[in-house]
């Protein structure tokens, strides 16, 4: 399976599955949601300011590819989702300004990348 059919996997089906599970506090429950969080962080923003649309056609290697990272350090709780979705919100204006709890520890088994963190 290449980068951007798993980056489609993981936001259309995983993503969504493991949202609705009992005891998953996470933000966001639909797909459409997934990805455009992963999507905005990829970017650096708003993500069809930067990719055109459809995204998934038109993203390149590398940024398929980090967001495949993106979706399985989310998965793994290694990305702090709630945080990466009110990056974007903010990207769009949209920002609670209330403050949100963390809804994942950081990752026992690594330091969080660079570009995990917000």
């Amino acid at each position: 399976m290449d980068d951007v059919s798993r980056y489609l996997h993981l936001t259309r089906e995983v993503m969504p599955a493991r949202a609705r599970q009992p005891g998953t506090k996470w933000p966001v429950r639909e797909d459409h949601c997934f990805q455009r969080i992963v999507l905005d962080h990829v970017a650096g923003g708003r993500w069809y300011d930067h990719i055109a649309r459809p995204a998934y056609k038109h993203l390149s290697a590398d940024q398929a590819a980090e967001a495949v990272r993106l979706c399985e350090a989310i998965l793994e709780g290694c990305a702090d989702l709630a945080a990466l979705n009110r990056q974007s919100l903010a990207y769009r204006g949209k920002l609670d300004r209330r403050p949100a709890p963390r809804t994942s520890p950081p990752c026992p088994r690594e330091t969080r990348q660079k570009t995990l963190d917000l």
